[in-house]
């Protein structure tokens, strides 16, 4: 199904944000502007340069860098007008960390691999699954190319509440979607929405 408005304000009341407000109601309180790894942002804009055919919208991006932790914050959502850039947790998938060391040690495009796909995605249509109101991803790279087929996606899960790493230092694992806290999720539905890229990659 297509994600209304209407569809949103039942998802975004469901996570417990207030829709009306501007994306930088979204940011936690940070003294400065999240650090995307120069490296990994000239790469998604190098993806979204070259996929313009597929995606449709250019001014806001998705950044995730499975670098870093699953403790810190590296998922990055940046509007490339006025560089305005808010970070967020974001799970990785059980495949890629088998022993649950809480970083991502491999990708896998693979079917049942339950492992996180790197490359250059574009967003699709918003429905309702498992976790809600959710966000399917079209890979449009080699490496990623089964996303569809293998049901990867965007949605909001339990383990991928910052109050995981408090108690255990580290998130849960998904099953290869990317998994984000529930309000980190109701921002990714209004910014990122249909039609944009989400680029993900470890440098």
């Amino acid at each position: 199904m297509s994600f209304t408005r209407r569809n949103f304000l039942g998802a975004a009341v469901a996570a417990g944000a207030g829709l009306a407000l501007p994306a930088r109601a979204f940011a936690q309180a940070r003294p400065a502007q999240p650090a995307i790894n120069p490296v990994l942002r000239d790469r998604a804009l190098a993806a979204l340069a070259a996929r313009r055919d597929r995606i449709r919208k250019d001014d806001v991006i998705g950044i995730a860098d499975f670098s870093r932790l699953s403790r810190d914050p590296r998922f990055y959502i940046m509007d490339l007008r006025s560089g305005f850039v808010t970070e967020h947790h974001v799970a990785h998938g059980k495949g890629s960390d088998p022993a649950n060391f809480g970083f991502l040690q491999y990708f896998s495009n693979e079917m049942g691999s339950e492992a996180t796909s790197q490359g250059a995605y574009v967003t699709g249509d918003a429905y309702q699954g498992k976790y809600g109101y959710s966000l399917r991803l079209d890979g449009l790279d080699p490496s990623n190319s089964n996303a569809l087929a293998r049901q990867i996606v965007v949605h909001t899960a339990w383990y991928a509440e910052p109050r995981m790493v408090e108690s255990f230092g580290k998130l849960g694992r998904s099953e290869g979607c990317f998994a984000l806290p529930g309000v980190s999720h109701a921002e990714a539905m209004v910014r990122l929405g249909s039609g944009r890229l989400l680029y993900a990659e470890k440098v």
